[in-house]
């Protein structure tokens, strides 16, 4: 009986084949490369991430940097207006404060002055209303209506006449010194003065002189030119006989 033969294994290359070897190695290789690749980071894709986000992290610094720097600027900003509003509203209340004094002291002054010039006026008439010679009335008839109103005038006018038969019989002759006037009220510009004059008279009764204070009540209407426009008191003149 002959004897068999091996064949050579197909599927197992001789390792002397020199061709065969390299085949196999082929054959590796080609497996080797059909494997998936790992999910490995390569250096250079974590450098740029890494840097990436370096960059975000740095840009969110600075815009935290900038947000908080404007949030400054702005209270900053918003305390400055509310100074400069303080100012102006204490500026303001200076103004108004100081306007509103100067009306008061303009008015205080200016109503001083109209009581000074009524007092003056109301002092002038009764010294010249108060002044008589009986022998020559017509000074003291003059004085008596100077100043006053058309109305007033009439009146006193009408008086002088009938106290003329009193004055020329005695012969009745007074000096006259300005004491006081003292304004009583003032409404509407209407001014009643309390007027004091030092009286010395000398009549066929009295030769050697009375001394007597004649008080006269004056009203004055500063809306009319300051004339008077009423007298009280003339009769206190010739209240002695």
């Amino acid at each position: 009986m002959a004897d068999k033969t091996e064949e050579p294994d197909a599927a197992q290359p001789d390792s002397s084949d020199p061709e065969a070897a390299d085949d196999e190695a082929t054959v590796e290789r080609k497996e080797v490369e059909a494997q998936p690749k790992s999910a490995t980071v390569e250096p250079a894709a974590v450098d740029r991430n890494g840097a990436e986000d370096a960059s975000s992290v740095e840009a969110q610094q600075t815009a935290t940097k900038a947000s908080v720097r404007r949030v400054s600027v702005s209270v900053r900003a918003l305390l400055a207006a509310l100074v400069i509003a303080a100012v102006l509203a204490s500026v303001g209340i200076l103004t108004w404060l100081y306007v509103d004094a100067k009306a008061k002291l303009d008015e205080q002054s200016r109503q001083a002055a109209n009581n000074s010039h009524a007092e003056q006026i109301a002092l002038d008439y009764a010294v010249g209303a108060a002044k008589i010679n009986a022998q020559d009335l017509e000074p003291w008839k003059k004085n008596l209506v100077k100043g006053t109103t058309p109305e007033l005038k009439e009146k006193l006018s009408s008086a002088s006449t009938s106290m003329e038969q009193i004055l020329v019989p005695l012969q009745w002759n007074s000096t006259a010194t300005p004491l006081v006037a003292k304004v009583r009220s003032n409404a509407n510009g209407i001014y009643i003065v309390d007027t004091f004059v030092g009286v010395e008279t000398k009549t066929t009764q009295a030769p050697d002189g009375l001394q007597s204070t004649a008080t006269y009540s004056i009203t004055i209407d500063s809306n009319h030119d300051w004339q008077i426009s009423d007298v009280g008191g003339i009769g206190s003149v010739v209240g002695r006989k």
